[in-house]
């Protein structure tokens, strides 16, 4: 018998329709899932960190750098090294003038302990010249003499006393003056001010880094935030501490604690003329999620700085946080193998 047409159309129909109904049930299911509860709000982003350059204060010429690009250095790491050839000259003859004035001061100290010696016996003298006046036994002349001799040594001794003072003065200008050279010297060793990892190697042994010239580029890793952009309305509900979350592309199902650490004051996208409603919606502000310190510490051999994400702030700190965004890593935790 011949096939009835009109029959085999209505069962593709059918076919058709229950597809259709199973793919929006599933939609809903799914959309009702990823739905975020009221009071939590969130805005695409990337995980950033800080970017430190590590600089060169005055103008030497690099001896030696100790890193390349993508190591990880911990704080007070050696990293480059300048040539002081100059600078410890300076600081030869620094000492070497410091030794001077030490040794001129020991001469002045030495002239004040004679003169008082000499004030003693002149004084002596004098008083005794003017008891042989006083008895008709002495000239007046022996007594101006001995006077005289008194006020002589007596002045060369406030002379003694004022060179000492000079003295003095310059070996704490000359130790300052070497004080300043060593540092110059210690500044020539350029060290990681934070556990980051090296971005960028702009220099090479032998160039000459101007004052604030960098020699590296460095992430700081213990500085991880990630900025999103969020409207006005939302915005404007948020707090400086609030709650959040964070989550990267690759790893959905685990969240990242943080914190909100900035809000801009000022709207990112701003029309030039902001008179209606609808124009008002457009409003987008830049919020900081910043991730804790001792976190980022933990694990700073994973981070990677551009992995795209999502971030989600409480806007309502009574708000609970969906189930998707419950399995958050912890300071406590042992860190997973590098992937």
């Amino acid at each position: 018998m011949p096939k009835n047409p009109k029959g085999k159309m209505k069962w593709v129909i059918g076919l058709i329709a229950i597809a259709i109904a199973v793919f929006i049930g599933f939609r809903y299911v799914k959309g009702r899932q990823s739905r975020l509860p009221e009071g939590i709000v969130s805005g695409n982003g990337r995980i950033e960190a800080k970017l430190v350059d590590v600089a060169a204060k005055e103008p030497l010429r690099v001896k030696e750098i100790v890193v390349n690009e993508g190591d990880l250095v911990k704080p007070g790491q050696v990293l480059v090294q300048l040539d002081t050839t100059t600078l410890e000259s300076s600081l030869a003859e620094a000492n070497a003038n410091l030794a001077a004035m030490q040794e001129s001061l020991a001469v002045a100290q030495a002239s004040i302990a004679r003169q008082k010696s000499e004030i003693e016996l002149a004084t002596i003298e004098a008083d005794r010249a003017r008891k042989l006046v006083a008895q008709g036994a002495g000239s007046q002349r022996e007594l101006d003499v001995r006077t005289s001799q008194l006020a002589t040594t007596q002045a060369s001794l406030a002379e003694a006393e004022a060179t000492v003072k000079t003295s003095r003065q310059q070996i704490e200008v000359a130790r300052a003056s070497a004080a300043t050279i060593k540092t110059r010297i210690a500044d020539a060793t350029l060290k990681s001010p934070a556990t980051g990892r090296v971005l960028y190697r702009l220099a090479e042994p032998g160039e000459v880094l101007a004052p604030g010239g960098p020699a590296l580029t460095l992430v700081n890793l213990e500085d991880v935030y990630m900025e999103i952009f969020l409207p006005a309305s939302e915005a404007a509900r948020m707090k400086l501490g609030s709650e959040a979350r964070l989550t990267v592309d690759f790893e959905p199902d685990r969240s990242i604690p943080g914190y909100v650490s900035f809000v801009s004051p000022e709207a990112q996208f701003t029309p030039k003329q902001v008179e209606t409603k609808s124009e008002r919606e457009k409003l987008m502000f830049r919020v900081k999620l910043q991730v804790p310190r001792e976190l980022a510490s933990r694990y700073v051999e994973r981070i990677k700085t551009g992995i795209r994400g999502v971030g989600y702030v409480k806007v309502d700190p009574s708000a609970t946080w969906p189930a998707q965004l419950q399995n958050v890593i912890t300071a406590e935790a042992e860190p997973q193998s590098r992937r």
